[in-house]
């Protein structure tokens, strides 16, 4: 399922796009291909819903190591412990970032340029076409650019995870595929995975044989039922 990434994921994406749903399922799957030492960093210092730190104890169950920018407080900080450092030199460690949305979140890679080697960093954007920001190909183009210019990386893969949560259906990711197509046509990055959530739309062979990248089935874990 996970094919040829490089050492270091920086997931990144649009607020709502579900980077946080699908960084914390990529780490899962890590860890179920038996990679040994797995690492999550939550970077996002700007939104306070839907963090990767709050599924903590299901992650450390995994054996993921997490490293959170709550520094341990009740209250959330924005504030980035300087553990995050150690997997970008630990080499054993395959490192996922998950990194805060939209030109603001990005900026806190900054801190990082040093650390962060081209050659073994993918940086990936996550993409859900039902979302204002990234509802055609040029506002997807535009968050591109945004994205890059702010965190001074290029972005290495795009992520079709177009969605209604709970109403999803199978038109849906194909409409997302489509659109990311014709991204994919024009900035020659490819799409690498095509996820969705087993839980609320059910993809047989057949749709699965049409749709860009590797197909990344995934399980709620930031989002309830009643959500």
């Amino acid at each position: 399922m996970i094919v040829d990434d490089r050492r270091v994921r920086i997931v990144t994406g649009h607020y709502g796009s579900g980077k946080t749903e699908f960084a914390v399922n990529y780490a899962v799957q890590l860890v179920r291909q038996s990679c040994q030492k797995v690492a999550l960093a939550d970077m996002d210092i700007v939104n306070v819903y839907f963090r990767s730190r709050e599924v903590r104890n299901e992650l450390c169950r995994e054996g993921i190591k997490v490293i959170d920018s709550s520094i341990g407080a009740s209250a959330d900080i924005p504030a980035i412990p300087a553990e995050t450092y150690a997997p970008f030199e630990d080499k054993r460690y395959n490192y996922i970032i998950d990194l805060g949305g939209n030109d603001v979140g990005t900026i806190v890679l900054g801190r990082y340029k040093e650390f962060i080697d081209p050659n073994e960093t993918d940086f990936f954007m996550v993409v859900n076409v039902f979302r204002p920001d990234t509802n055609s190909v040029e506002k997807i183009l535009k968050q591109k650019e945004s994205l890059e210019k702010s965190s001074g990386l290029c972005i290495t893969g795009f992520i079709n995870n177009s969605n209604l949560v709970w109403e999803t259906q199978i038109e849906d990711v194909l409409h997302g595929n489509e659109m990311l197509s014709k991204v994919s046509e024009v900035t020659g990055i490819p799409v690498k995975y095509t996820s969705y959530v087993k839980e609320a739309v059910d993809i047989d062979d057949y749709v699965k044989s049409k749709l860009l990248g590797e197909i990344f089935p995934m399980k709620f874990y930031m989002r309830k039922e009643w959500m």
